[in-house]
């Protein structure tokens, strides 16, 4: 799935391949349209930030392109005097030009947070950048300094010096959590490169997944943002900032009224971080976490679907070091609810790093309270995983003794299974030998060469165990039952499967 635009740097985005929808109007679609009637006016608090909203205008120099080498054509071609001749042409023009390489320049936007001088952006507007200037609303201009960038957020930070005797406009941020979906916003920016325009819509839904990183809980507006736009601020009704409009999806390049901002309640401590640090720095725990379904909740009686389930613990990391295990439910940290997987990586990053915090997990049914001292992330590693992914199927050799259970072959782990799936020495558990397609064990994307650890919790090293675990199950009336998985890799995650 291609990603949104993020300013004039990408491309367009086919809004009938990003919604799995078709296009039925053969012209261009009209932008979507607040169907309320707004706000009486605006232009009070517009006035009032207006001198606040910067255009970021960026050049870089660019390396001359490498000539395209002439196509090898048969000899005697008919095509073969024409494309020389072509081919010549075009090397004689690259070396009249001097092969030099050549500047380029884009335009974004910004906003003054401080008095000052510091201007907050997107990081994709000054990215790659050689020189950053700011243009503001009275027409003066100043050359601007990157101060830190952080990119899995898409934010920088850059700084103006103004001149002597002046002091910039500068704007406030909001509090993003207490906006509700219907909420009206304004954003100002530099569509197109027009200079400061206003345009007003609502907020359309929030905590939006976009696929643009690992933090992505973006606000989706209607207010109409365009390239150029980006960088700029999204403001409440009473002129503090409340998001950085970022992305949008079109299939045009204009607007259709789906446009993105970064919360302000996930910008604020990023740039407190870039103008004290220089950089970020995020919190991390050291864990590898996966969706919690609803057969996983059931199999694990959470009563309902939340939190982040632990697949993994790295050794010695904080979470280890505070007691959280494998299969534990992190359902609350650092008095925050956890509602799915994606809200954990998100309020741990946000977390000080050294702080001691309250984790509270679901172990075996029941609600613990764990404390640990949160770590530095490293910024190369990813806060998160999601499942490993399967190793490819193979077929159960003639003379291994099997069990048939829930779309499975499973067998004791010996030494000619280990040598055949490539497992390592210390691997424990019950092999799986082979799976029935169209089951739901395929469905989970189990395949032979992994290995059963634990069901419900409870470690197992026969197929014996694994099918006492089954009974015990279903006499108590459960529908399904937690498999923890590990494969060749030593990778774990867990599944559920029913057990009818």
């Amino acid at each position: 799935m291609s990603a949104p635009h993020r300013g004039a740097a990408l491309s367009t985005l086919s809004l009938a391949a990003m919604l799995g929808l078709s296009l039925l109007f053969g012209a261009a679609a009209p932008a979507i349209a607040a169907a309320t009637k707004g706000p009486d006016t605006v232009a009070d608090t517009a006035a009032r930030v207006m001198d606040a909203v910067v255009n970021i205008s960026t050049s870089q120099t660019v390396a001359p392109s490498r000539s395209v080498p002439t196509p090898e054509l048969p000899p005697g071609s008919p095509f073969e005097e024409f494309f020389e001749e072509f081919f010549k042409r075009r090397q004689q023009q690259g070396e009249e030009n001097g092969g030099r390489p050549r500047r380029v320049s884009s335009l974004g936007s910004g906003f003054v947070i401080d008095p000052t001088g510091f201007i907050v952006t997107n990081n994709h507007v000054i990215a790659d950048a050689d020189e950053i200037y700011a243009n503001f609303a009275d027409g003066s201009k100043l050359k601007a300094e990157l101060v830190g960038r952080d990119t899995k957020v898409d934010l920088a930070l850059l700084k103006v010096t103004p001149p002597e005797g002046k002091t910039l406009t500068s704007v406030k941020f909001g509090d993003s959590d207490v906006l509700r979906v219907g909420d009206w916003v304004m954003a100002i920016g530099n569509p197109f490169g027009l200079g400061g325009t206003l345009t007003v819509g609502v907020i359309s839904a929030r905590n939006r997944d976009i696929n643009s990183g690992p933090y992505d809980n973006f606000l989706q507006t209607d207010a109409a943002i365009n390239r150029g736009n980006s960088g700029g601020p999204l403001f409440d009704m009473d002129g503090n900032v409340i998001g950085i409009n970022t992305a949008i999806i079109s299939p045009s390049g204009g607007s259709i009224g789906i446009g993105f901002a970064v919360p302000a309640n996930t910008a604020v401590p990023v740039i407190a971080q870039l103008k004290e640090f220089g950089e970020t720095r995020r919190g991390w725990i050291g864990v590898r976490i996966q969706q919690v379904t609803d057969e996983i909740a059931e199999s694990l009686s959470l009563g309902k679907t939340r939190g982040a389930l632990v697949g993994s613990v790295t050794d010695d990391g904080p979470a280890a070091k505070g007691g959280i295990k494998a299969g534990d439910v992190i359902v609350k940290f650092d008095g925050k609810d956890v509602k799915d997987m994606r809200a954990l990586p998100i309020i741990v990053a946000d977390t000080p790093v050294d702080k001691q915090v309250e984790v509270v997990v679901v172990r075996r049914g029941k609600e613990e309270t764990l404390k640990l001292a949160v770590g530095r992330l490293d910024e190369n590693d990813k806060p998160a995983d999601s499942e490993a992914p399967a190793s490819p199927d193979k077929p159960a050799p003639d003379a291994t003794t099997t069990t048939k259970l829930m779309g499975m072959e499973i067998a004791e782990l010996t030494p000619e299974l280990r040598t055949r799936f490539k497992l390592k020495d210390d691997a424990k558990g019950v092999v799986i030998v082979a799976v029935q397609p169209s089951t739901p064990a395929a469905d989970r994307g189990l395949v032979a060469g992994n290995l059963i650890l634990e069901v419900n919790q409870e470690a197992t090293g026969t197929p014996k165990d694994v099918e006492n675990r089954i009974a015990t199950l279903k006499k108590d009336g459960r529908r399904s039952a937690l498999l923890m998985i590990g494969d060749a890799d030593g990778q774990v995650r867990f599944t559920a499967l029913p057990v009818d």
